[in-house]
């Protein structure tokens, strides 16, 4: 499914035709769930999240404006849920002193390998600040531009930039280079 495909699916909700809000969430479940596994860290809550996000984008799906891509539309939405409810029920998170650091797994060292590695970024990510760890897991994890993650976050490009900045710095301050 495209843009044209995604704007049409939705013209033909808007229109009645509710079963084209299947062809939506077929294409779309699996990033809106691995977006909230990112912010919840736990699946069930995951998949509830994104089903909540569903629901408010069908709700309000009329406030959708065409000029901009319906994906950066829905993820700002979805994203915007995440942190409402993160912040009523904060999920279980881990010091950033209680990650450890990070060896590299290309030095040859016996028993650290790229997805060791990969568990303690991801673990770091977590600790992060708010705006930072949001940042970074919407440019990082989900391979957005630094655009598409700025209207998704609702800020400034520069605002982005400078978050990532930022929060690589506090990544490689914890974790060390691992080149």
């Amino acid at each position: 499914m495209s843009h044209d495909e995604d704007r049409e699916a939705v013209r033909r909700v808007l229109a009645g035709d509710d079963s084209a809000f299947g062809r939506i969430v077929t294409r779309w479940q699996g990033p809106l769930v691995s977006l909230a596994y990112r912010f919840a860290r736990d699946q069930g809550r995951a998949e509830d999240l994104a089903q909540e996000a569903f629901l408010r984008a069908y709700r309000t799906l009329r406030s959708w404006r065409e000029d901009s891509a319906f994906s950066t539309w829905l993820f700002a939405l979805a994203l915007n849920l995440y942190r409402s409810e993160l912040r009523r029920i904060p999920p279980r998170t881990v010091s950033i002193e209680d990650v450890g650091e990070l060896r590299d797994g290309r030095s040859g060292m016996p028993g650290v390998d790229s997805s060791d590695r990969d568990r303690a970024v991801r673990a770091a990510v977590q600790t992060l600040p708010a705006k930072y760890r949001e940042a970074m897991i919407v440019f990082y994890f989900h391979r957005s531009d630094v655009a598409v993650t700025a209207k998704t976050l609702g800020i400034p490009e520069g605002t982005v930039k400078a978050r990532l900045h930022r929060g690589r710095e506090l990544l490689r301050r914890k974790l060390g280079k691992t080149r």
